[in-house]
């Protein structure tokens, strides 16, 4: 028996690793490894008021902050009446897109860029390429800075809360951001172009399915109350459970999920592949420009979804700031119209499609459950690994050639270990 081990998986949020087993020519294992401990969140929160809940639940992971407490507030105020003011809707749109920069860039230039270029890692790549690594960095900044502002603070950041906003910002603080994403635009587009122009190989190309929120009024966003599927269908996210169909893994920490017993992939390819076709603006040129079919079968084109996904995120700052501003006064925080419901909260995490699901009783979460990206994502990378290695076992390929291919798919999906790692599993 042969095998070949990636531990750690290096360029990635959190502990993982890949083994690959092979019986001569003949593939046996192709396993994504998770190692993380245990999230004990959904357990964590039993008991607890609405806004305390929001506060522990998005300490599951300090990149994916809002993403989980956005998606913790959708499911809660839907469980508890609550609607809230235009105002309150637009503010965190705005901290979803500052996330969603944060993340991307970070992932696309920083972690990802480095394969193809032939480095170890960006601060390998700054002597030749250091515009690029400076300019992510900066964009990075840019997005952590949204994050402060709306949240209070760039990670766990308690200003979002149950019903609305503790604060709002100023003009002058709305008005610099529009600037500033007005000054990021020019460093993504650009960038967009370089991911645009790296050469992809077609020896692991497979169809799958993809999911992604369907935002609704025929745009392109990052939340929303049905799901789109590639197969065509829209589901309802009350009905995620017959979506993503969590199983345990013998070799992983977190849980796996399977669409009609088959994998599935959801994040920013998903994203482009269900809603690309309602891009505007440069973000809309970028898309034609260089989408094609292969996106459909190859995960490593989520690199270039995500880089498009920043140019979208910037030109969209600038309407959200102005509607911003257009509401002079700043709401109160709505208060729950019941204290015994059930809701499900689905926002569209950088990585892919996040649930939060609680049912209140007394005012008290009484049950939650929340699905995460990367463990929706996992059978589908475990389906293009092995995939890849069955063309590399074919061409004759050494071992680090194997586990190179495999560790670039990995990281392609953007992966977030201590995210999925949730579960508590108990043997007798």
């Amino acid at each position: 028996m042969r095998e070949i081990i990636v531990e750690p998986l290096a360029r990635v949020e959190g502990e993982g690793g890949i083994t690959v087993r092979l019986d001569g020519n003949k593939i046996k294992d192709v396993h994504f490894d998770i190692f993380e401990g245990t999230r004990l969140i959904e357990t964590l929160v039993i008991g607890k008021r609405p806004e305390e809940d929001v506060s522990i639940a998005c300490r599951i992971c300090a990149i994916c902050t809002i993403s989980h407490r956005y998606a913790a507030l959708r499911g809660l105020e839907k469980a508890l009446g609550i609607k809230v003011h235009e105002k309150t809707q637009l503010l965190r749109n705005l901290m979803h897109l500052g996330e969603l920069i944060e993340s991307n860039s970070l992932h696309v230039y920083v972690l990802a860029l480095p394969d193809f270029l032939g480095y170890p890692n960006a601060i390998a790549m700054a002597e030749k390429y250091g515009d690029e690594v400076m300019g992510a960095l900066s964009l990075k900044k840019f997005g952590n800075h949204i994050m402060q502002v709306t949240g209070g603070r760039m990670i766990h950041g308690e200003n979002p809360t149950v019903g609305g906003f503790g604060k709002y910002p100023d003009k002058a603080t709305l008005l610099a951001i529009k600037e500033e994403a007005q000054k990021q635009l020019a460093f993504a587009q650009a960038g967009a172009g370089i991911v645009g122009g790296l050469e992809i190989p077609d020896f692991f190309d497979e169809e799958t399915v993809y999911m992604c929120c369907e935002p609704g009024n025929g745009s392109y966003g990052i939340a929303g109350d049905q799901i789109r599927i590639s197969d065509g269908s829209v589901v309802d996210v009350n009905k995620y459970k017959s979506l993503t169909n969590e199983q345990f893994c013998a070799h992983s920490a977190a849980k796996h999920c399977l669409y009609k017993g088959k994998p599935y992939s959801v994040g920013a390819l998903a994203r482009m592949v269900n809603l690309g076709e309602r891009l505007k603006g440069s973000a809309g040129d970028l898309y034609k420009k260089y989408y094609t079919d292969r996106w459909k079968k190859n995960p490593v084109f989520n690199n270039l979804a995500q880089a498009i996904e920043l140019v979208w995120a910037l030109e969209v700052i600038s309407g959200t700031v102005d509607q911003l501003l257009k509401i002079k006064d700043d709401p109160e925080i709505v208060k729950p119209a019941k204290t015994e419901g059930e809701g499900v909260g689905a926002v569209e995490a950088p990585r892919g499609t996040l649930y939060h699901h609680y049912k209140m009783k007394d005012g008290l979460v009484a049950e939650a459950n929340f699905i995460i990206p990367t463990g929706q994502n996992l059978e589908d990378v475990e389906k293009y690994m092995r995939k890849a290695v069955e063309g590399l076992v074919a061409q004759g390929a050494d071992d680090d050639a194997i586990r190179f291919q495999c560790e670039i798919i990995a990281r392609a999906y953007d992966p977030c270990i201590s995210c999925s790692t949730h579960l508590v599993k108990i043997e007798r």
